[in-house]
């Protein structure tokens, strides 16, 4: 796998509102900013300007100039087209966008781009006619008349973001970047987003399937009771671990915990241990030479044939293809408690 390059769509004609300044800058801060010591090279970032009279005027929007010498033809060479935003009169007024910019979508993904949308650019793609048929998300606030003006996509509003393999939507602010760094990990490994993450100060992964209404993205690092559990359990990964286990060690009973883990991160708490399992399981992977059977054992999900099924499962590739994929480190082996 390899970075490639990443084409954002920048709606030139109208500026850029300062509210949308954050989905702008997502993927301007995970994919433009060179990262050379994880991966070399890293991503090709290219601002796309949709007007089409002069790519090197001006463009002014809520107090923003933008200047690019890119604009929609270059879409089509790209590996992934991400679309941020679009205007608010599209999406509140229902008013039309530009038939260039679908136009030229559609040329990408024809030439086989991945197409990817934050919060409102949904709206392009479906326009374009590339969510038919497929699940789909966007902010909470608009996936209504996203179902309501296009019939023909699979509308969940309740998650942060949806892998359609080479469509890929997202909710917005936050769900945003949480998307971008899944690209990261696909494209990348996990070791290299978990990095990446670090270095962003945000959470390494949070699954799509998460949901959007919750009331933390992670525990507050005050919780007494939560944080800690939480830390303990991702240090025994490779142990047996239930529910009663967790709520024993943080001292509470198991509807309490579970109430508390769901309204902190928007899942339950064998998704929870799931998805660190599943996360060990692929930084040892990419990092060691550990053979499957060992892998199963420390992540905590026993088996190989157990690995193999969460795995395939969740990623769409088996624990072999996976550590194929992602050779970007020598193997090196870690002690191996039997």
């Amino acid at each position: 796998m390899r970075a490639g390059s990443v084409a954002v769509v920048v709606t030139e004609e109208i500026g850029v509102p300062s509210w949308d300044l954050y989905e702008l800058s997502i993927p301007c801060t995970v994919f433009g900013k060179p990262q050379t010591d994880l991966a070399d090279p890293w991503y090709d970032l290219r601002l796309c300007g949709t007007g089409t009279a002069d790519r090197d005027r001006s463009a002014t929007g809520g107090g923003l100039s933008l200047r690019t010498p890119y604009g929609l033809d270059d879409l089509a060479g790209a590996d992934t087209v991400i679309v941020p935003s679009v205007p608010d009169a599209c999406v509140e007024e229902g008013a039309p966008l530009p038939r260039e910019l679908i136009a030229a979508l559609c040329r990408a993904a024809a030439a086989g781009a991945r197409m990817v949308s934050l919060c409102t650019g949904a709206f392009a793609l479906a326009e374009a006619g590339l969510l038919d048929g497929r699940r789909a998300t966007a902010h909470w606030m608009h996936t209504a008349q996203l179902a309501e003006r296009y019939p023909k996509v699979r509308v969940d509003d309740s998650v942060l973001y949806v892998d359609e393999g080479d469509v890929l939507t997202s909710a917005g602010l936050t769900a945003g970047l949480d998307l971008c760094l899944h690209l990261v990990r696909r494209d990348l490994g996990a070791h290299i987003a978990n990095q990446l993450a670090r270095r962003m100060v945000v959470p390494a992964h949070r699954p799509g399937g998460q949901a959007q209404f919750i009331d933390l993205s992670v525990p507050a690092r005050d919780d007494a009771g939560l944080t800690p559990v939480l830390d303990w359990a991702r240090a025994h990964l490779d142990q047996p671990l239930t529910v009663e286990d967790l709520a024993r060690r943080a001292a509470m009973s198991p509807r309490t915990l579970y109430r508390r883990l769901q309204a902190a991160t928007g899942t339950t708490p064998l998704r929870w241990l799931l998805a660190q399992r599943l996360a060990r399981a692929q930084s040892l992977l990419e990092s060691t030479d550990l053979p499957i059977e060992a892998v199963g054992r420390l992540s905590g999900l026993g088996t190989a044939n157990n690995l193999r099924h969460h795995f395939l499962k969740h990623t769409g590739v088996s624990p072999g293809d996976y550590r194929r994929a992602f050779p970007a480190r020598p193997p090196r082996a870690v002690a191996d408690p039997a």
